[in-house]
């Protein structure tokens, strides 16, 4: 072996010669790719996992609130700031859902991407995503954005992502229709402490609660308050209350003990994508809460189809 090894030397040492040559050549090809590769920052809401899922490999995504976070109250942190004058492109859901958004000062174009998809829209709700039929216009302003920034290699790629991902949020309008069509019509009600479902409840036809905003100012609950927001849910068909991701409150408390209308077991996920999940599983989970949690039967089995068509987009 030894001396098969020896004759074959020179023959070997040039061929691994021309080898090495080779995976260093293209390492360094790979090196300039990568160091070349376009970076975007998705701040807030569902945008981190539409737009990653929009540019696969073509982009790299960074996401700055995230699953499970709190826009409302999130703060610009030095690392944040350092990520954005690398950016090529930032994207933010827009109506004030993340006031630090507004501060962002870059080069690089800064798209409030919901107020894009609803430039006439008036209320005070910025939860855009929770339509799924906005959700679609999301993902069309997206994919605009970055097909101005992605080289023409990219482009064709990036269109056949967007309409895979069009066509499944399609289907998640229609399955979520069929979802609260199905509960009687005093059951389509669903009772929380802040508005936040508002867009849902209009593209699917039930009514939000939204105890806190309706009956208080600054949040504080009056004696008055709370007699008021009990005889509204007592009455309104609300079964469950539903609580937000993070745990009942003091007030949530109070709320169901005067009422006798209890807090669901299982929270719902209001400010964007929940740890672990995608935009879509999560709108998923939160429909089968709402409509389970009113007595209805949701169609788990439908939505998670449409979760893993959204996880197959590549």
């Amino acid at each position: 072996m030894r001396i098969i090894l020896a004759h074959a030397l020179p023959i070997l040492t040039t061929r691994v010669r021309i080898a090495l040559s080779g995976l260093a050549l293209l390492g360094l090809a790979q090196s300039a790719a990568s160091s070349s590769q376009l970076d975007v920052v998705a701040v807030d809401g569902t945008l981190c996992d539409l737009t990653s899922t929009l540019a696969a490999s073509a982009a790299q995504v960074t996401c700055l609130i995230p699953p499970g976070g709190n826009p409302h109250g999130y703060q610009l942190k030095p690392s944040d700031r350092q990520t954005l004058a690398k950016a090529s492109l930032i994207l933010h859901n827009g109506f004030d859902l993340t006031p630090a958004a507004n501060k962002i000062s870059s080069s690089a174009p800064v798209v409030a991407v919901g107020e894009k998809v609803l430039p006439n829209y008036q209320g005070n709700d910025p939860h855009v995503w929770h339509d799924p039929t906005t959700s679609e216009g999301l993902v069309r302003v997206i994919s605009s954005e970055l097909s101005k920034i992605l080289p023409d290699a990219e482009q064709a790629a990036l269109t056949q992502r967007t309409n895979q991902a069009v066509s499944v949020f399609s289907g998640l309008s229609q399955w979520g229709s069929a979802q609260f069509s199905a509960l009687p019509e005093s059951r389509r009600v669903i009772t929380t402490d802040h508005r936040t479902y508002s867009h849902m409840a209009d593209r699917f036809g039930f009514r939000e609660i939204a105890m806190l905003d309706a009956h208080t100012t600054g949040g504080v609950l009056r004696p008055s308050s709370l007699k008021a927001i009990s005889d509204e849910i007592k009455s309104s068909g609300s079964l469950v209350i539903f609580k937000p991701s993070w745990k009942a409150t003091k007030t949530l408390k109070r709320i169901s003990k005067r009422s006798g209308v209890p807090i669901s077991p299982n929270a719902l996920e209001g400010e964007g994508v929940a740890p672990g999940q995608t935009a879509v599983s999560t709108a998923v989970s939160n429909i089968c809460t709402m409509v389970n949690g009113q007595s209805g039967q949701c169609d788990q089995a439908g939505g998670d189809r449409l979760a893993n068509s959204w996880k197959a987009i590549r």
